[in-house]
Formats: C-alpha cells, structure tokens, sequence
C-alpha cells in the first residue's frame, strides 16, 4: 500500500511503495539539528515531485544529499549511500525519508532504531 508524504507547503510530494518498519533516530549533529525520523528506501520505492524553486540541497561532505523545501522550510529527504561495514556503498544508493512527512499514518507504531551517529562516522 502506497504512503504519500509532502512538505508544509505541498512543493514537494513523495510516494513511497510501502510503510517502513521501522524508523531511524541519529543522534548526529546534522540529524539532531533536523529532528527528522528517518525511513531508508531503495530510489525504486520513492517517487518524488517537486516544484523546482522549491528543492534545496545541502551537502556538508558531498557524499550525502539532504533535501529540503526552499518555500516552508521542511526537511524531506536525503540521498545517501548504503553503509555496510561503516564503510559507505556507493554502487547502492538509499532514499532517507522523513517520516514525519507522511500524511495519514501513524507514527507512533513503529518501532524506533537508534543510531550513535556522532561517534561511528
């Protein structure tokens, strides 16, 4: 069953293939600052629609790209390699989405992963 998502303003709009089952808590500046939950998805289970005056990018190291609407401000989504022993995989990209975002959907059923993110990467 298909989720929708948008920011405040509805610029940008998501539709993702399922629900997660679960969500991600990082604790690392950038994410503790957002205060998003994320859910991680294949490029293949997100389809994203956005205004293109409204999509801003900010990339502090070039190796992840984290989405944001330059109309309301919300945090959406990030591009992000796929991490596998710490080590970023960069032949298998993944799509963080905001959680927060999704319209309809209860949040507080899923089941909340922490990452240390300040002290592994």
């Amino acid at each position: 069953m298909a989720i929708f998502a948008s920011c405040h303003c509805g610029a940008i709009k998501l539709e993702i293939s399922e629900a997660p089952e679960s969500v991600t808590v990082c604790n690392c500046t950038f994410c503790t600052k957002r205060g998003a939950l994320w859910a991680y998805y294949t490029p293949d289970q997100v389809k994203i629609s956005v205004k293109p005056e409204a999509d801003a990018i900010y990339s502090r190291n070039g190796m992840n790209k984290h989405h944001h609407c330059n109309v309301c401000g919300c945090g959406t989504f990030s591009e992000v390699p796929n991490w596998v022993d710490f080590k970023p995989d960069f032949e298998n990209l993944r799509v963080s989405v905001n959680v927060r975002l999704f319209d309809d959907f209860d949040i507080a059923s899923l089941r909340v992963d922490h990452i240390d993110g300040r002290n592994l990467w």
